[in-house]
């Protein structure tokens, strides 16, 4: 814990993170932006062969959606939801009162119909289900977006609100566990242009209670899940800065999502945390970007 509040500190104290007073909820400097804004030109050149349909979600997504994706049977301690007042004049009066006394004016606070994005890909899938079958090729789709877990820490790599970028592949068995190897390659081909040591290893979701650490289980035994980490603030605890998940065809039998012959949809995808590899990035080679490796500029900014 040490290791990662005197990390945190650093970063304050040079600005490319900007103290909220919430634990896990920053500001970000121009610097640190442009360090994110180079990194994704960087998957761009990767990527854009692929020839992936682009499409960016807003932060939150449609309560009906993320009710019927099941998220809350496995990580209801992660999710957030948007509440708005609802009241009527007499109400407002109460609730400004009970601010003014320092009270719990959230009582008058109501859910909306949106739910804060838990994973760039989740408003995905009810999104290409509505367009009817796929093509012959399947789809293929490069997501991004602002994504919130409630998991509030001072390691700056663990982080409440946070943008994640993903590539998303449906199709057949072999078309999607196909793109994930030909991912989990380039991803370490990528680390490796910015001067980064990294390691993949199986690993499993953070299912809830009891019933999760089975599933879980199920997970690192069937190979579903992979992660990409590197050292930020433990070299014995790596963070997951990348992850590469094949989810066979639940969410294709979910949401209704068929291939060109009407068989289920398979799908897999893979993502980078955005924040995290930036974070990487500062740790190893240091706060001043000036003063990072010159093969590590040339990858990020030519």
């Amino acid at each position: 814990m040490d290791m990662q509040r005197s990390f945190l500190d650093r970063l304050f104290e040079s600005g490319l993170l900007i103290d909220t007073g919430v634990e896990g909820l920053y500001g970000r400097s121009g610097a640190f932006e442009d360090v994110i804004a180079a990194f994704e030109r960087l998957i761009d050149r990767y990527g854009k062969a692929d020839g992936a349909e682009a499409i960016r979600f807003p932060p939150g997504m449609n309560r009906a959606f993320f009710e019927a994706s099941g998220y809350m049977k496995s990580f209801p301690q992660l999710a957030g939801t948007v509440h708005s007042f609802c009241g009527c004049e007499l109400d407002h009066m109460s609730l400004l009162k009970c601010m003014e006394e320092g009270g719990d004016w959230t009582g008058e606070q109501k859910a909306t119909n949106i739910v804060l994005t838990p994973a760039a890909c989740y408003p995905l899938y009810p999104t290409i289900a509505k367009r009817g079958r796929l093509g012959d090729q399947g789809g293929l789709y490069d997501l991004q977006s602002y994504c919130f877990r409630h998991e509030p820490s001072n390691d700056p790599a663990r982080q409440q609100l946070f943008r994640m970028r993903e590539y998303v592949r449906m199709g057949t068995a072999a078309d999607v566990t196909d793109f994930r190897q030909t991912w989990m390659d380039r991803g370490v081909k990528m680390m490796a242009e910015v001067g980064l040591d990294v390691e993949i290893d199986v690993a499993n979701d953070p299912f809830f209670g009891r019933a999760g650490k089975m599933l879980a289980n199920n997970q690192r035994d069937q190979n579903l899940k992979f992660e990409l980490l590197i050292p930020i603030t433990s070299t014995a605890n790596p963070t997951a800065c990348m992850s590469f998940n094949y989810h066979q065809d639940a969410f294709g039998t979910k949401w209704g999502l068929a291939l060109a012959d009407g068989a289920v949809a398979h799908t897999a995808c893979v993502g980078f945390g955005l924040e995290r590899i930036a974070l990487a990035l500062f740790h190893h080679h240091g706060l001043d970007v000036n003063e990072w490796p010159a093969k590590v500029r040339e990858a990020l900014w030519g």
